[in-house]
C-alpha cells in the first residue's frame, strides 16, 4: 500500500487488535472506518479503570492563593499516546 500524503510504503499494525497503517517515510498514521471509534471507546474505557476521581474539597473550596488542583506542570498519558508512540 502507498501513502496518500508522501507515497511511501505503508505497513499495518495490530494494536489491541485494531489494524492500522503507518508510514514508514513520513510516520503518518492512517485508521480504516470505525476504527478511531474502536480506538476512543476503548481509550474511555482505559482512563476509567487508571484514573480515580479527584477527592472533593475538604472545606467548600479553595481559598485565594491556594491550591486548586492544577496539572502541576505535567501531563497525564494516555492509552492512545501509549498506542502511537512505539
Amino acid at each position: 500500500m502507498e501513502c496518500p500524503k508522501c507515497r511511501g510504503r505503508m505497513r499495518t499494525l495490530d494494536r489491541n487488535g485494531v489494524h492500522i497503517e503507518q508510514c514508514d517515510n513520513c510516520r503518518g498514521i492512517f485508521l480504516d472506518y470505525g476504527e478511531l471509534e474502536t480506538l476512543a471507546r476503548m481509550e474511555s474505557q482505559w482512563a476509567q479503570q487508571h484514573y480515580a476521581p479527584p477527592p472533593p474539597p475538604a472545606h467548600g473550596g479553595p481559598v485565594w492563593g491556594g491550591h486548586h488542583g492544577g496539572h502541576h506542570g505535567h501531563r497525564r498519558n494516555s492509552w492512545v499516546g501509549m498506542l502511537f508512540s512505539s
